[in-house]
């Protein structure tokens, strides 16, 4: 896993699935910065270097894995992988940086395949030129989908923002904030979506479906089995701890950015997001978060709400606790499960947050099945996520809720968050406030964008670099520093 990124459950599945195909994996682990990559692979005279990531600046740590094995000469092979990884953006962007085979692999199921292929004598030539005319072709309609994107500028997307009405604005019972140290793991079992998890094991289909009908019923079943066993443990033995906090604040939009109040009406810090900038049909506004927030110049009350959990401390010593008896399973087992469990903490707690502590929603009484189709008022989106998907914004929510102090969690240099298992982000509660991709943006919102929070506009292009609607410039040459970004306050 690339520098930065902490996530491996997708990679560990890979190396478990070569290895059973009788393929040596030498499995670096996690945030392993380039120069490491490139050393191990020259000591251990490896065939073949495969990168994995979540988080979206991965992307970029790739592309600059990919310029240095072209600035050293490599010539092997390069696999990408993971979860925002993609067969355009390893086209796009990181083919063309090394003259060497780089080739996408959707999941684990295909990895034996690309790697027999690239492995052959006989059928490497082949495989690797369709790869590459595959690549150019892929390139060249990225490149005519961008020239006909209709974008609007950032000036008319701001003339078309949301029209909300304000006088629904609900009062929180609580403000300031809150922690929660070793949460019950058995209540947070009653909230887990296990949709998901299947997908993690590469089985498709929707939970409890997936049991009882399809091709994969079998191998989920007896899966699910298994996950039930181990969390029982887990929960019996409290093998995982789960701690969280959340807090809400006064605040109120001040344009594209929301302003976080402490209770002397002092600024505490202030929230950045992007709009929307593509041609909509009339009547169709182009959505900001900050929309859901009731202006400054009204002079009116509002308030927005962060929260940051995980249920993941523990997590990595029982894993590597299996892995030391040789239960690869087992390990990559809890390492899913810790996953479910934190995506758990945020649904419940966002439950309580509607129910007693905001308590815009005091008799909601929703099934599991209700909580995961979403079918509540409020929103809960995450940094590095559609409506706000810059990663830097958690510096933003870890300083607001201390995380690290009243959490046990804390960021890495490219924003992922520790423990693995943990998830974050902002409260809306107004009724109109809804989920959104922010989708393409132009120059000037990167500009505008990069005045805001006070830094060069190289630096927001490389943290934004997946959704712009134009080729930067600049010569970057490497991964930008985490200091550029911090916490934004007054």
């Amino acid at each position: 896993t690339v520098k930065g990124d902490v996530h491996d459950i997708g990679k560990n599945i890979v190396g478990v699935v070569l290895q059973c195909n009788n393929y040596e994996v030498i499995d670096m682990g996690v945030m392993v910065p380039c120069a490491s990559i490139l050393e191990k692979a020259r000591e251990e005279k490896v065939d073949i270097i495969g990168l994995s990531g979540l988080i979206t600046p991965s992307l970029d740590e790739m592309v600059h894995v990919a310029r240095e094995m072209e600035r050293e000469g490599f010539t092997l092979p390069l696999l990408i992988g993971g979860a925002t990884t993609s067969q355009v953006h390893t086209a796009v962007k990181i083919e063309p940086q090394y003259s060497g085979p780089t080739v996408y692999v959707t999941d684990a199921s295909r990895g034996v395949g690309v790697l027999g292929s690239l492995m052959s004598r006989e059928g490497r030539g082949e495989f690797v030129a369709k790869v590459k005319a595959e690549y150019a072709g892929l390139r060249a309609r990225h490149e005519g989908r961008r020239a006909r994107a209709d974008m609007h500028s950032l000036e008319e997307a701001r003339r078309n923002r949301a029209a909300v009405d304000w006088e629904a604005v609900p009062a929180p019972a609580f403000t300031g904030v809150h922690a929660f140290e070793d949460y019950p793991l058995e209540e947070l079992r009653e909230r887990i979506d296990w949709t998901p998890f299947f997908a993690t094991w590469e089985l498709s289909g929707t939970f409890p479906k997936i049991l009882g009908e399809g091709p994969a019923a079998e191998a989920a079943r007896s899966l699910y089995q298994d996950a039930q066993a181990l969390l029982d443990r887990i929960v019996r033995e409290g093998l995982l701890r789960a701690s969280g906090v959340f807090g809400i604040f006064s605040a109120n939009a001040a344009g594209d950015d929301v302003e976080i109040y402490g209770p002397d009406g002092r600024v505490l810090g202030v929230a950045h997001f992007l709009r929307q900038q593509m041609a909509k049909a009339p009547g169709n506004p182009n959505l900001c978060l900050a929309d859901f927030v009731a202006p400054r110049e009204r002079g009116q009350a509002d308030w927005i709400g962060a929260f940051a959990v995980t249920a993941g401390l523990g997590a990595e010593e029982l894993a590597r606790a299996f892995e030391r008896q040789g239960d690869d399973y087992s390990a990559i087992m809890v390492k899913a499960l810790a996953d479910r469990l934190a995506e758990a903490f945020a649904e419940r707690l966002h439950e309580r947050v509607r129910r007693e502590f905001w308590g815009y929603a005091p008799e909601e009484g929703l099934t599991n099945e209700e909580l995961i189709r979403e079918a509540y008022p409020g929103i809960r989106p995450a940094p590095g996520y559609p409506a706000c998907p810059d990663h830097t914004e958690k510096a933003l929510l870890f300083s607001l809720l201390d995380a690290e102090k009243r959490a046990s969690m804390r960021l890495t240099e490219s924003f992922a968050m520790l423990p693995a298992a943990s998830v974050s982000g902002f409260y809306f509660a107004h009724p109109q406030a809804c989920y959104f991709g922010v989708g393409r943006i132009g120059r000037d919102q990167a500009e505008d964008y990069a005045r805001r929070r006070g830094v060069d506009l190289p630096a927001v292009e490389r943290w934004l670099s997946p959704i712009l609607g134009y080729e930067p410039g600049g010569g970057d040459k490497g991964p930008v520093p985490a200091a550029v970004f911090g916490p934004s306050r007054a």
